[in-house]
């Protein structure tokens, strides 16, 4: 989450050994540690036109892992950072400020919030007798929840919106399902051009399954008769790892399926073999109908052998050659006819619009318990880093002359709501080691943007043109407004932060997760970046009163002689 190139846990240590490379790195870690070298370094990076958005994030979170043990010192920095971000943006239009993540302040505020949030996620407490968590919670293995966090509403929205997406077919293909949040994934079942084609008879069987191996008795497994072998395999593995994370568990390309009738044969079920049948020039995908599997059927998994070579995965497969449920032309042709009447909304037949709002409703009770949790406060543990910062930007604003409250609510939104919040919410696999499909993703999608619509000051503007994504939750838009509204005054009007308080509680934050990352290699990355932008950083230095005075650019440049090894530049410069 902190870092995209995720170097720091794929590096691999060479020359950081040298007793000259040590000495540098330790001497260039003492100058991230100056203020006014860190300041100074950022703001001349940031100056070059090659040091792009990915280099400004990846600066941002190796300074986080670099400076995590001293997040109070990160905190100062950042707040000087912002405070020039801040004179920037006022005298342009200051609404837009921390609308986006391009500068290296922007991504440390974002990594600053998840460190100081992560605890309204997930708490460590101890498991007690009456509260033996069931299997809808078995992805939590490292983490228990208390009862004032966000992550039991979140995780049990997730386990809904699985259950829901698995009430009715799903193209193993393209993704789409009958049941869903968001109509671009809609499964348009033609009932009547094809009223007889198993595709859309959505009944339910219980089969009987052994897993080899496991150690566990016999489940008895729901599966639907539209469903493939792989999709079968996945409803199975889940049954029996439930209890495990994701991670864990293994895939359904690796296990092997078979069906005992009757008698005493078997049959090997597989989603492509000999029985499979052409549909319109494609290969169509063996499902349960396909072999006739009938209710309460024995079947057995196994484990494949591991020499076996393991083919693609189902979902992976080409289009143009396979199908599921569905042939994809007739989407494409009503793809290519949308985007000529771009003009015009394509109206969502009631059948559909009927279903969607059906899912809605399901997941409503669920939503709506996860948003009351992301916008309260729990009386035993305030939001304090929160508190601090709604505190440091309504000063900033003071300072500036800016009253406008609505300039505040967009400043507080785009540092909170959607900096943190939404990120989460669209990224569920950042806090639970769960399987995020990307219909998961797509539901999620449309959840987040309720979210966003709900912390925007601007009212909806909907009309019959408007996406079905955007109508589906403008009933409840204005109470969760209302809801994001109180919170924001709820923060303002606890007692203020000294910063003594502040420190104190950051100090802690920064105890939870020491030994987390490995600094060194963190603080070699950021020297990567010194070294590539050398001169321009050492004119930076030479240009600022104060870092002269110090004598910072000649530290600098000793740090970089050291860790090339050139003693005699070095030498010169001592």
């Amino acid at each position: 989450m902190f870092h995209p190139a995720s170097v720091i846990f794929c590096h691999q240590a060479n020359d950081t050994t040298r007793p000259n490379v040590e000495e540098g790195i330790t001497l260039f870690s003492t100058l991230l540690n100056n203020k006014h070298f860190l300041i100074t370094f950022v703001h001349a990076l940031e100056q070059q036109k090659d040091f792009a958005v990915r280099d400004r994030c990846s600066l941002a979170s190796l300074l986080t892992i670099a400076l995590h043990g001293k997040l109070e010192y990160y905190t100062s920095i950042m707040k000087d950072l912002l405070v020039d971000l801040i004179d920037a943006s006022a005298s342009k239009n200051p609404k837009l400020m921390l609308r986006r993540t391009e500068s290296v302040v922007e991504k440390m505020l974002t990594n600053w919030m998840s460190i100081c949030m992560y605890s309204y996620l997930k708490v460590r407490t101890e498991r007690s007798p009456e509260r033996q968590f069931d299997s809808k919670r078995s992805a939590l293995t490292r983490f228990f929840f208390s009862q004032e966090t966000v992550g039991e509403p979140f995780f049990l929205l997730l386990c809904a919106i699985k259950q829901q997406i698995n009430k009715g077919s799903i193209d193993v293909l393209t993704g789409k399902a009958r049941y869903t949040l968001n109509e671009e994934w809609l499964l348009r079942e033609n009932i009547e051009a094809k009223p007889q084609v198993e595709h859309f008879t959505n009944s339910l069987l219980n089969i009987n399954v052994s897993f080899q191996g496991c150690g566990m008795d016999s489940l008895s497994v729901r599966v639907m008769n539209t469903d493939t072998i792989c999709q079968v395999k996945e409803k199975i593995i889940e049954a029996f790892y439930k209890n495990l994370p994701f991670s864990q568990w293994p895939r359904a390309e690796d296990v092997d399926l078979e069906w005992f009738d009757s008698g005493s044969n078997s049959k090997l079920l597989q989603d492509l073999d000999n029985s499979s049948v052409m549909e319109d020039g494609r290969k169509k995908l063996n499902t349960v109908f396909h072999y006739q599997v009938p209710e309460g059927a024995s079947l057995a998994m196994s484990m494949k052998d591991k020499k076996e070579n393991t083919l693609e995965r189902v979902k992976d497969l080409d289009t143009e050659k396979y199908v599921h449920l569905v042939l994809p032309h007739d989407e494409l042709i009503e793809t290519k006819k949308s985007h000529r009447h771009s003009h015009r909304k394509k109206v969502l037949p009631e059948i559909y619009l009927t279903r969607l709002l059906s899912t809605k409703g399901t997941l409503q009770k669920f939503l709506d318990d996860l948003f009351q949790a992301i916008l309260s406060i729990p009386p035993d543990r305030p939001p304090l880093a929160i508190k601090y910062f709604f505190d440091f930007l309504e000063e900033q604003a003071d300072k500036r002359g800016i009253t406008d409250p609505d300039t505040l609510h967009i400043w507080k939104t785009n540092s909170l709501p959607l900096r943190f919040w939404v990120n989460i919410l669209k990224n569920p696999q950042f806090v639970f080691d769960i399987d995020k499909t990307d219909h998961m993703d797509a539901c999620l999608s449309v959840i987040a943007q309720a979210f966003i619509d709900a912390c925007s000051i601007s009212d909806l503007q909907l009309g019959k043109d408007s996406p079905t994504n955007k109508l589906l939750y403008a009933k409840e838009i204005p109470e969760y407004k209302k809801r994001v509204q109180c919170y924001y005054k709820q923060i303002q009007e606890m007692p203020p932060l000294s910063e003594q308080e502040m420190n104190a509680h950051l100090a802690e934050e920064s105890r939870k997760y020491r030994n987390e990352f490995n600094t060194n290699l963190a603080l070699t990355e950021i020297y990567n970046y010194a070294k590539r932008y050398r001169n321009q950083v050492v004119n930076a230095l030479e240009a600022n009163p104060t870092a002269r005075r110090t004598q910072l650019h000649h530290k600098f440049e000793q740090v970089i002689a050291l860790v090339e090894d050139n003693i005699y530049e070095c030498c010169s410069e001592a």
